[in-house]
């Protein structure tokens, strides 16, 4: 008797093997949910959970799994249908199979456990610090993030003279955010505020931020002081650049600002003082949020570079 080896199943075969385990994954859920809308509500917002888990924006899922913004919006909203390779894609993009993607939680390792209730022990106002922490230190991102650095920190501290340096020392662009945000509204900063108000400034500051970081992979930036008091921008640069609170003395901070040129201090310079520590001390815990601080008080702008370079080539290490 003659026997015929059998061929291995081929990859169309395959696939048509995986796709049908996954229609009944599909079929499951469906049932488990109800009615097919309960389903896209459920699938909309697992693929929202794990974006956040993975600091990830919509508009950065979109570019790696190859999909429109619009269309994952619409797929997160629990709106929109989506196929099997797009759902492919976008669990290859989150580093997730297509059954996590469609599965509920699995059993919770044990040392999850433990990191859950040792954050339930926090102060509220700790727990979003240590969020922080842990997606800098084991984020996805953590590499491309940091290849872009953050100068922040009130008027006076040195983050333009400071980052002007660094970025022509490391051959890298230096970016400064408020001339950005100048250019694409052909106005200056004062005309800004004075046509929208701080919240239409905010709004395009955020913007432009997010093209900035669109557009440049490597950069150093120098942001204005104001951006940590609006928490969903200044949580996005923390996101994607290593930031560094560039910080002084508070009378440091007002001769500085003076030998800018702005005369206008000199005037009033004990009220200028007194606003100078309120609103230090009122942006302080945020600013404390940046990976690293820098203090120039009593430093040359020689000393504060040196400073400045050594720590940044020491977090490379």
């Amino acid at each position: 008797m003659r026997y015929t080896a059998l061929a291995p199943p081929s990859r169309v075969q395959s696939t048509f093997v995986q796709t049908n385990a996954i229609i009944k994954d599909i079929a499951t859920l469906r049932a488990a949910a109800g009615t097919e809308g309960g389903f896209l509500v459920f699938l909309g917002k697992r693929v929202r959970e794990l974006r956040n888990r993975r600091g990830l924006t919509r508009k950065m899922l979109a570019r790696e799994a190859d999909v429109s913004e619009r269309h994952l919006a619409q797929l997160e909203a629990g709106e929109g249908n989506v196929s099997i390779v797009l759902l492919r894609r976008i669990a290859g993009a989150l580093s997730v199979s297509l059954a996590e993607l469609f599965a509920p939680e699995a059993e919770t390792q044990h040392e999850k456990v433990l990191i859950q209730r040792f954050l339930e022990r926090l102060p509220a106002h700790r727990v979003e610090d240590a969020m922080f922490r842990l997606m800098r230190e084991f984020g996805n991102e953590e590499k491309a993030r940091r290849k872009r650095a953050a100068l922040i920190g009130l008027r006076g501290a040195g983050k333009s003279t400071l980052g002007a340096r660094l970025g022509q020392e490391m051959k890298i662009p230096f970016i400064e955010l408020d001339v950005e945000i100048e250019k694409e509204t052909g106005m200056p900063l004062g005309e800004i505020f004075s046509l929208y108000g701080q919240s239409g400034y905010r709004a395009i500051e955020r913007r432009v931020l997010g093209r900035v970081l669109d557009e440049h992979e490597q950069a150093i930036l120098s942001i204005g002081g104001g951006v940590v008091s609006e928490k969903e921008t200044y949580d996005y640069l923390l996101s994607n650049c290593y930031t560094v609170w560039i910080k002084a003395q508070p009378e440091e901070y007002l001769a500085r600002v003076i030998a800018q040129g702005d005369l206008r201090l000199m005037a009033g310079s004990a009220r200028a003082m007194e606003d100078l520590r309120r609103i230090l001390e009122a942006r302080e815990p945020l600013y404390r949020k940046a990976d690293m601080y820098l203090d120039t008080s009593g430093n040359s702008v020689d000393e504060s570079f040196e400073k400045l370079k050594a720590a940044l080539q020491a977090k490379e290490e």
